[in-house]
């Protein structure tokens, strides 16, 4: 597993989160969210490098990998598991109410943390660095 990963890997992720969960929102599809939930989980599980959206944005993205600035895999872990989680609610929501709001909200609030992150507030990096000093005392 890599130690540091390249922001443009990160971003491309972020983007792919953004877009799955706007159309599901818009198109009232919440199989979209359960694949982004699969893509999330598996990236848990193998690392960035087996993520959907970066293997398909990598021929795009070799010019930039080469001295991009990188984040973490720590941090990154940490990041992507709070999205599994809030997209794990986001599924049994779904479950327990098909035509619920509360699954999209779920989902939203990984949404919302990823176009941040883009914006350049990382929600997740922030709650990972408020654990981390909490842990020192």
């Amino acid at each position: 597993m890599m130690k540091e990963i390249p922001i443009p890997f990160i971003r491309t992720n972020q983007i792919g989160i953004v877009v799955f969960v706007v159309l599901a929102i818009v198109l009232q599809q919440p199989a979209l969210i359960a694949a982004l939930w699969a893509v999330q989980l598996i990236m848990l599980w193998r690392g960035i490098r087996v993520n959907v959206f970066v293997q398909l944005a990598s021929p795009f993205l070799k010019h930039r990998i080469q001295g991009a600035q990188t984040e973490a895999a720590e941090l990154s872990r940490f990041n992507n598991s709070i999205a599994v989680t809030l997209l794990t609610v986001s599924m049994i929501a779904f479950w327990l109410d098909p035509s619920g709001w509360s699954g999209y909200v779920a989902a939203a609030l990984v949404a919302v943390a990823a176009f941040v992150a883009i914006c350049g507030f990382c929600v997740g990096c922030f709650l990972y660095y408020q654990f981390k000093r909490l842990r020192r005392r």
